[in-house]
């Protein structure tokens, strides 16, 4: 594996690409449904569309994911978000104003591509990557990302404005194409097969065997779920915490978006580089707690603070590589590989169905309390997980901890 940035770097900006154009197309869908409705509870059914295929079709995807080459199902689904956005800008061309149920199916379907592709992308990076460097790859993974995230909202903003949401899929087409043209340049081994027949119960029940023998993994799991369940409602409904609360534009949005990016990246550099902490578990139950206090604070902001709120943003979106990449690149260490697709799909599953469930209390309390309102009580209740997850996770920080070889290993 002495050769393994060649493979990993192509893989990387595949990934780059992908999501380049997918959060153009999903910062102009999403303030499209914001300007239409100005309501939190249609917000909640966009963010919920997009992400029910994951809890639907996790197991099925993980499944295939194990049993097929990996930069096959990524190809597969990058070409069939193209075909999706292609068709999304059409519709626009041809009406107006399309019916918003129409835009919930797009996001939808597009959903389906992501419950393929992420798994797809997570199970191959130990493929490639020696051990000892994951976290190190996935900062810089995860640096190359955000600034796609960066990029994307500001592009998508640019071009809503000039071209409204037709103008906006063509970049997510364009880097569609680019990714595909980028997987074409690197070799994913085929995970050997047993020549039995795909069974999606056995396939199912492997996953959750090799996640339930991972007692360090069930540890921070549980804390992981409450974190998504209280922050990913924030993310969902930030564009009209922006709109309504700061009385913001598609602009200020887009600002918002960005420096939430910026934070991410600034995040990705110091673990590309530097490796983060030791204690992984320990990062990560950090970064909860950094969530928590930027969420809390902006909810507490009055209406001309908008500029306080941007700061927080960087912060905000800071915190999400410290608890994201310790806790991939643990997995990618413990997990064998031929079960890496299932356990990565059911933990997506499992990450995802906490956003509905969150959404589902979030909205409608929004809409009686006040948007920010909900920020600040939901920083309140994140701090408090972050000293629950430490509490419980703080026994397994001697074997979580980075390889000693991470500093010296051959690149």
């Amino acid at each position: 594996m002495t050769n393994w940035k060649k493979q990993f770097v192509p893989i990387i900006t595949s990934q780059a690409f992908t999501l380049l154009g997918a959060s153009a197309v999903q910062f102009a869908v999403i303030w499209w449904v914001t300007i239409q409705t100005e309501s939190a509870i249609s917000l909640g059914i966009a963010a919920i569309v997009a992400i029910v295929p994951s809890i639907l079709l996790g197991p099925i995807a993980g499944v295939w994911v194990d049993r097929y080459n990996r930069r096959t199902v990524m190809i597969i689904a990058d070409i069939y978000v193209a075909i999706l956005s292609a068709t999304l800008g059409v519709v626009f061309l041809l009406f107006e104003t399309p019916p918003i149920w129409f835009v919930y199916i797009i996001l939808f379907m597009r959903g389906i591509g992501t419950t393929f592709h992420m798994p797809a992308m997570q199970a191959a990076i130990p493929m490639l990557v020696p051990p000892e460097m994951l976290t190190k790859a996935g900062g810089w993974g995860s640096m190359i990302n955000s600034f796609s995230s960066l990029l994307g909202p500001v592009m998508g903003a640019a071009l809503f404005r000039l071209f409204s949401i037709e103008g906006v899929v063509l970049i997510d087409i364009f880097g569609m194409i680019c990714a595909i043209t980028c997987l074409l340049f690197i070799k994913i081994p085929d995970i050997p097969k047993s020549g039995e027949k795909v069974s999606i119960i056995a396939d199912m029940k492997q996953g959750f065997h090799a996640m339930r023998e991972n007692k360090p993994l069930m540890s921070i799991f549980p804390f992981l779920l409450i974190m998504m369940f209280l922050f990913m409602p924030l993310g969902s409904l930030f564009p009209l915490l922006v709109r309504v609360h700061f009385l913001g534009t598609e602009w200020h949005n887009g600002m918002s978006e960005f420096l939430f990016a910026g934070g991410m990246v600034a995040a990705s550099l110091i673990l590309g580089t530097l490796g983060g902490m030791k204690r992984r578990f320990l990062m990560a139950s950090l970064a909860i707690g950094l969530m928590g206090i930027t969420a809390l604070v902006s909810g507490a902001l009055p209406y001309n603070a908008f500029w306080v709120f941007i700061v927080l943003c960087f912060f905000m979106g800071g915190s999400v590589p410290f608890m994201q990449v310790p806790f991939m690149a643990y997995i990618q260490e413990t997990i064998a590989p031929d079960k890496m697709g299932k356990v990565f799909s059911l933990i997506m599953m499992a990450v995802t169905s906490m956003t509905p469930l969150g959404l589902l209390i979030a909205a409608p309390i929004s809409e009686i309390i006040g948007i920010n309102w909900w920020f600040f009580f939901s920083g309140i209740a994140l701090i408090v997980n972050f000293f629950l997850c430490r509490l419980m996770t703080r026994k397994y920080d001697a074997e979580t901890m980075q390889p000693e070889k991470f500093e010296t290993a051959e690149e």
